[in-house]
């Protein structure tokens, strides 16, 4: 048996679809992929629909060549079985080649050079993250390589992409991403994914530390979660599945994930589908910066390193946080005049969840309180007809075992990967975000250097304006609980 197999992950094997004549017909048209997309709400394979990507070739040894001595950046981690998980703050990091990559792959442990401090029995390495638009910065044709626009997304291809090389074991700690929903193409090697659905956030024990714009982590390693500390991530309804070379796997929007490297040499690209929602949400990880970089800056000014994401590459200062504020609530507006209502339905909808997640914290903190309901097959309108068959496989739910007897990544006989550069997805949204604060900069640091007496802009948000909201009593109150509940533990 291969090493990381086992029993009870089902691999599914993608064997391309065949016309009437003998040829490969993809399964769905790129209209019904996209709709798939946009209306599915828990994580599915997609198969046979990237058998004709150029880039369904790119294994490790072909990107060597292809980038021929480019020197990437790689994130070292242990290979360990411990409860805490490997945060990005924790690991250390490697500038090598793809070839020098693969020859310290191969275990050779008399190589020197990068990799000469890592015994091989002992790390694992990612080059995680990695930008098409910087990777292949002189060399834009290989784009093409990769047609996104087979899944409805007209004109996306690699300049929307992001690659991930990684050795077996490696893997970022479990997540979930703020914005869009995402697409992973597997290209060489076996990744197992460990997926939870939004409504189990509370059984995640979410933090925002270390600070990384658009991804909240979780507390746990969930492969070898600490029950005593986190006894709530019992209830969490954990789906699993190995995803293969040429499968595509769809991340609808919120679900948490954890992705290990079970083979040698893992190989994958993903591109983050922007959603509607990314508006508001843009908004609310512009409060979150400013109000995490306030409070750990005056903790700690010296050491941002503890806190701070090496993904995080930019200015953290108040006055910088607060253009990015401003201008993520002026692009708000800017695109709720553009499609006229639709956004301000949203803010509505949105203050009836609030509310109804403030009596969800409650319950969650009661005794006794059973598991979230799935809630993966829609919201309370009619069922429609199941999108699944043999080019579409739902990720199942699986039963919980005790951790010793699951097994982790080095639990057995397997080693594991994962799966948001200073390149990431506020990362994919960098670009958008540097454009938003580029037009509304000056503007923003002249209103703050003056402490202008003048009306402000409605657009113009001061620190007082966020404290007002921050300090609103129902916004206190969820705080309160929420800390009450984790002192409680």
């Amino acid at each position: 048996m291969a090493a990381g197999s086992e029993a009870t992950t089902p691999v599914i094997l993608a064997t391309g679809a065949e016309g009437e004549e003998g040829e490969h017909v993809k399964p769905f048209m790129p209209e019904k992929a996209k709709e798939i997309i946009m209306s599915l709400q828990q994580p599915a394979i997609f198969c046979n629909m990237v058998f004709d990507w150029p880039a369904r070739h790119w294994d490790a040894k072909y990107l060597s060549e292809v980038l021929h001595g480019k020197r990437i950046r790689f994130r070292m981690g242990m290979k360990s079985m411990s409860t805490v998980p490997q945060f990005e703050t924790t690991c250390s990091y490697v500038e090598a080649t793809l070839e020098e990559f693969l020859t310290w792959n191969c275990d050779q442990s008399s190589i020197s050079g990068p990799f000469r401090d890592y015994d091989h029995s002992k790390f694992w390495a990612y080059a995680d993250y990695k930008y098409f638009v910087s990777l292949f910065e002189d060399k834009t044709d290989i784009f093409q390589d990769v047609k996104w626009s087979d899944f409805g997304f007209p004109g996306r291809n690699g300049q929307e992409s992001t690659l991930w090389i990684g050795s077996l074991g490696a893997h970022t700690p479990c997540h979930l991403d703020s914005y869009g929903c995402n697409l992973v193409f597997q290209v060489q090697g076996r990744k197992r994914w460990h997926l939870f659905p939004p409504e189990d956030t509370p059984f995640l024990y979410p933090t925002r530390i270390p600070y990384e714009e658009s991804s909240v982590f979780s507390k746990i390693n969930v492969v070898n979660p600490d029950l005593k500390r986190f006894p709530q991530f019992q209830k969490a309804q954990r789906h699993m599945v190995t995803l293969s070379p040429g499968q595509v796997l769809f991340v609808p929007r919120h679900w948490w994930h954890y992705v290990e490297s079970i083979d040698p040499i893992t190989v994958s690209i993903n591109s983050w589908i922007e959603l509607e929602e990314d508006h508001l949400a843009r908004v609310e990880e512009a409060i979150t910066r400013m109000l995490v970089c306030a409070l750990k800056t005056a903790e700690n000014p010296q050491n941002t390193r503890a806190w701070l994401n090496p993904t995080e590459v930019e200015e953290t200062s108040h006055a910088v946080n607060c253009c990015y504020l401003n201008a993520a609530v002026s692009a708000f507006f800017d695109h709720c005049r553009t499609s006229k209502v639709v956004e301000i339905q949203a803010l509505r909808t949105d203050g009836e969840r609030m509310k109804k997640e403030e009596l969800n914290v409650y319950n969650h903190m009661e005794v006794g309180q059973t598991g979230s309901q799935n809630l993966t097959t829609g919201t309370g309108k009619p069922e429609a007809a199941s999108p699944f068959g043999p080019d579409l496989l739902p990720v199942a739910q699986r039963s919980e075992e005790p951790p010793s007897e699951r097994g982790g990544v080095f639990g057995s006989d397997e080693k594991d990967f994962v799966d948001k550069d200073g390149e990431h997805f506020g990362k994919l949204h960098c670009a958008k975000r540097q454009q938003i604060m580029n037009n509304s900069e000056k503007a923003i640091k002249e209103q703050i250097a003056s402490n202008a007496t003048t009306a402000p802009s409605q657009t113009f948000i001061s620190t007082d304006d966020l404290l007002d909201c921050l300090v609103n009593p129902q916004i206190t109150r969820i705080v309160a609980q929420l800390l009450i509940q984790g002192r409680s533990l």
